[in-house]
Parts: structure tokens; C-alpha cells; sequence
């Protein structure tokens, strides 16, 4: 190669410097001044507490979980907080079932003053979960909802994801042996199942899985992933509902050779969003004009039981999501309908291993965040002037 041609390659390479993503300054993190609040265990109960998720109902704030003792047996938990949420009191949880009284309390949702909640506990000769709903009324008790087992359970079982709440009740996101399906009810007193539906079902179309709902103006959405005949990664999906129990396919994203799949939904400016993964990476799209539509993808991820988006709420305009990388948790924040994506800062490490997770929840002037490293669980607020 000439001397000029030297040069002129050098320039290229230069050129290609500039432009490439490696160049471009990384957006910078958000600060949040997180103070932990105490956490104090049930009285006569020994272990340490063990804390999934959180939601605020009627101007008090409830956290779901369990508390573990040392052989790491697990009972159910909640504790409940007014004011500045600095100190949180348990709960009276009144247990029925053999597994129920096992349960690891792993979401939550309100409605007219009134909780909903899901937990589940490995047993039985597959290890499955055993899956309880309970409800939280006005004498402040915690009570298990008996159920027909195979409500949750038996041979069509695959799993409950999560529980949401709108004005039509309450409503869980889960999946059958015939693809996505949800659990509904008017007051979290009963629940009944919609599985094999017409619009939400597997079909020739392809497989079908939920992973969350969200309400709506005109009632349910809910999201996940639809895996094509004949292909082996999911593309993101959504189904709608007036009712609960007639189905409809909310939009497509189109196909792409990536997996994508919305994992968590909510609600920003009357307009569904939607994260989740998009091939080594998370995704954001927007349910416009009938289609999810791609919006932003941001961070990086490698395949684990711990990938993928935990949790996504909003505060005010700005747009907070917990998520595992597959090694270890973090928080993320858009402040611009979720475009761009900045880190946000924690208070401590939370490695993704056995036990670990990370979920926040923004409540008028207030941010929950829950952090439980697999050895114990801990709770921090962040106040907000949203």
C-alpha cells in the first residue's frame, strides 16, 4: 500500500472511531438519596425478612415477602407503613393451607382500600410452585383465599406471574398448558380462570405467554411474548379485554431474529409501555395506533434465571425499571417517555443468586425500592417532589 493509501486508511479508521457506539459519552447516572428503613420481624419469630415486592394503598404502604429462619424454611410475611415510611410494622397473616403457610409473598396490587396478593412455594414429587392468592381488608389482617387446587395448580399448571388491579378488579397474569391465561375477580375474595381463550390461547399462530397486565381505559392489557410456527424465539405480543373473559390481539411488533418479549407494562401519558428483552439487551415499546412499536433498547444482558425486567412504575413523568442482567441487579430511569435510559444509583450491590431480587414502586412523594440480596431483605425510600 502506497504512503498516501496508508494515510487515507488511517483517516477511514479515525472516521469510524468517532462514530462508533464505544465513542459515544454514556449517559450519566441518577443519584437518589436512599435511606433504609427499619424492618422488624413478627413478634415470637425468629430469621430474617425476606422482601419481594410493594405497593401503596389508601395513604399506607404495604411490603410483601416472608421471613426465613436458619434451616431457610419460609413463612409468609408483610409489614405496613404510614408517614415517611421510615418504620414498618408486620402484619397479622392468617395461613390456611399447608403450602400457604410457606408462601413467599411475591406481588402485590390495590383497589378501593383493598390488597391483592400472590405467593407461592416449591413442593410437591416436580417441585412446582404451590401458588395462594390472599387479600388484605379493612381489620388488617392477611388472609389466605382457599381455592380449588387446580385453580393454580394440577396438570395444566405452568406458573402465576403477577397481580394488577384497574376498575373492573383484579386481575393475574399467567400461563397454562394451552399458552397465556388470567385469574380474575371483582374483590380478591375469589378469583376465576380464563385459560383456553380464544385470543389469549396458543393457537396456529404460535405458542402464547403472559408475563404482566396492566389496566386501561377500556379495560385489560396484557403482554408477553408469541413464539411462531416453526420458529425458536418469542416476538413481543399483547391481548386485550373489556371484560376479562373475551380476548383480542393488542397489535404485534413485527417478527424479528431477536427473542423479544415484554416482561413488565404500565401506563405513561394514556399510553401502554411496555419493557422487556430485545435480543442482548432490554426493550421499550409504546402501544400506538394498535401496534407495539419499538422505542429503545438500553443495557446489556447475558442469559441466567435472573435476566430480565423485575419491575417498572412511574413517578410523575419519569419512568423507573429494577432489572437483572443475569449477574446482578439494577435500576434504571427515563425521564423522557422511555427514549433514554440513565442508571440510577443504589444504596447497595444486590448480586443475582438464589433468594435475590430487586423491585421498585413510586407512591405519591415517595419511592420504594426492594432489595434483598438472598441473605436478607431490606427496604429504602427515596422522597420526590413528583
Amino acid at each position: 500500500m502506497t504512503r498516501a493509501g496508508v494515510a487515507t486508511a488511517a483517516a477511514l479508521l479515525l472516521v469510524m472511531s468517532a462514530c462508533s457506539p464505544s465513542s459515544v459519552p454514556e449517559p450519566s447516572p441518577v443519584s437518589f438519596d436512599w435511606r433504609e428503613a427499619a424492618l422488624s420481624l413478627p413478634d415470637g419469630v425468629a430469621g430474617v425478612p425476606v422482601v419481594r415486592d410493594a405497593v401503596e394503598c389508601g395513604g399506607e404502604w404495604l411490603v410483601v415477602g416472608a421471613v426465613r429462619d436458619s434451616d431457610r424454611g419460609t413463612r409468609p410475611a408483610a409489614w405496613r407503613s404510614r408517614g415517611d415510611a421510615s418504620v414498618w410494622v408486620p402484619v397479622r397473616v392468617d395461613a390456611q393451607s399447608y403450602y400457604g403457610r410457606q408462601n413467599v409473598l411475591f406481588t402485590a396490587a390495590c383497589r378501593d382500600g383493598r390488597v391483592a396478593v400472590l405467593g407461592a412455594k416449591p413442593g410437591g414429587a416436580h417441585g412446582n410452585p404451590r401458588v395462594s392468592s390472599w387479600t388484605l381488608s379493612g381489620d388488617g389482617v392477611l388472609r389466605e383465599v382457599s381455592a380449588p387446587f387446580e385453580l393454580y395448580g394440577g396438570p395444566n399448571a405452568v406458573n402465576v406471574s403477577r397481580v394488577t388491579s384497574g376498575p373492573g378488579g383484579f386481575l393475574l397474569a399467567g400461563n397454562r398448558a394451552s399458552g397465556a391465561a388470567v385469574w380474575s375477580s371483582a374483590d380478591a375474595a375469589e378469583f376465576a380462570i380464563a385459560e383456553g381463550v380464544p385470543g389469549l390461547a396458543s393457537d396456529a399462530a404460535g405458542l402464547t405467554w403472559a408475563a404482566d397486565a396492566v389496566a386501561v381505559e377500556d379495560g385489560w392489557l396484557v403482554v408477553g411474548g408469541l413464539l411462531p410456527a416453526g420458529r425458536v424465539d418469542r416476538d413481543a405480543a399483547g391481548w386485550s379485554s373489556r371484560d376479562g373473559g373475551v380476548w383480542q390481539r393488542a397489535g404485534t411488533a413485527g417478527a424479528t431474529p431477536a427473542y423479544e418479549e415484554l416482561q413488565r407494562v404500565t401506563v405513561l401519558g394514556g399510553v401502554p409501555t411496555a419493557l422487556g428483552m430485545s435480543g442482548p439487551a432490554f426493550g421499550v415499546w409504546r402501544l400506538e395506533s394498535g401496534q407495539w412499536r419499538p422505542l429503545a433498547s438500553f443495557g446489556a444482558v447475558s442469559p441466567s434465571a435472573w435476566s430480565g425486567v423485575r419491575a417498572v412504575t412511574v413517578a410523575g413523568s419519569r419512568m423507573l425499571a429494577a432489572t437483572g442482567d443475569g449477574t446482578q441487579f439494577g435500576l434504571w430511569v427515563s425521564d423522557d417517555g422511555g427514549a433514554l435510559w440513565r442508571p440510577g444509583s443504589l444504596p447497595r450491590p444486590v448480586p443475582g443468586k438464589a433468594g435475590s431480587e430487586l423491585s421498585v414502586t413510586a407512591g405519591p412523594g415517595m419511592i420504594v425500592l426492594i432489595a434483598d440480596d438472598g441473605e436478607t431483605g431490606r427496604i429504602f425510600i427515596s422522597v420526590t417532589t413528583s
